[in-house]
């Protein structure tokens, strides 16, 4: 469900409530995702209420959180978690792989030196899999505040990256995973991204890389703007090869038995 216009100003926020599982359920309402929050209006901050939402799990660096940090009502009403999910901020990438010589423009940088350069960028698929490999105890506790706010009188958990596209598609995808919803419905739902983030937000996020002083490249516009379905396919792929599924991968980040248990019976809703 779309509710860019329920959380104004948003891009790329929607809710999760309502997928099928394999079992024939369906998730309950209690799992948001979207972009940065630091945009939002008055209007925005009533949608978090009016959507149940008492959670806020933050996955951008700090640096990312300094530059753009949410706007959360200011009566405490949404508890906010900051928890970075290294990796995923594209321009920080871009800006590591200018040498401190050219970093303010790229002039003076051998264009072949560049080029050199460019070929270290990760695909996409080759990130999400640095990510998942990387960040098992993020999304674990990620799992563990959807458990925690479950049964509250806002049980409702959005967690959000710059864009929603890649920490976040990784986290929606992990979560729904052990839901049990179909392969093919999490990848219809990563692969809403791209259309939500085509047109001036595409614009501004490739603005922060070329900032850095590097050249954007396809793959590059690809990391920072594209969701294709291969990407979080890899993803998917990877945590069953390696860990069997999505419950035993969040087990290896700390998630317990219990937790486990208890996140399945509060992502499903109650068969009426």
């Amino acid at each position: 469900m779309n509710l860019t216009d329920v959380l104004p100003v948003t891009h790329n926020a929607r809710g999760l409530g309502g997928l099928p599982t394999e079992r024939g359920e369906r998730i309950a309402p209690v799992l948001f995702r979207a972009d940065a929050l630091a945009g939002l209006t008055d209007a925005g901050l009533a949608g978090l209420a009016e959507l149940g939402i008492g959670t806020v799990v933050d996955l951008r660096t700090e640096h990312e959180r300094a530059r753009s940090a949410d706007s959360l009502p200011e009566d405490g009403s949404v508890e906010f978690m900051a928890l970075p999910v290294l990796g995923g901020a594209m321009d920080e990438m871009a800006k590591s792989l200018m040498p401190a010589e050219g970093r303010s423009s790229g002039a003076g940088i051998d264009p072949e030196r560049i080029a050199a350069l460019l070929d270290t960028v990760p695909t996409l698929d080759e990130l999400y899999l640095s990510i998942l490999a990387s960040s098992p105890a993020q999304f674990a506790t990620l799992a563990r505040a959807v458990v925690d706010a479950a049964g509250t009188d806002r049980p409702g958990v959005l967690f959000h990256c710059t864009a929603g596209k890649d920490r976040t598609g990784i986290a929606a995808a992990l979560l729904l995973a052990v839901a049990g919803v179909p392969r093919e419905t999490i990848v219809a739902d990563y692969a809403l991204t791209e259309r939500n983030l085509a047109g001036p937000f595409a614009q501004t996020l490739l603005g922060y890389i070329s900032a850095t002083g590097i050249p954007l490249t396809p793959k590059l516009e690809e990391l920072a703007t594209k969701s294709p379905a291969s990407a979080i396919s890899a993803a998917l792929d990877w945590v069953e090869r390696e860990h069997g599924d999505a419950g035993t991968y969040l087990r290896s980040g700390g998630l317990s038995a219990d937790e486990l248990l208890r996140l399945r019976s509060a992502l499903v809703a109650p068969v009426a």
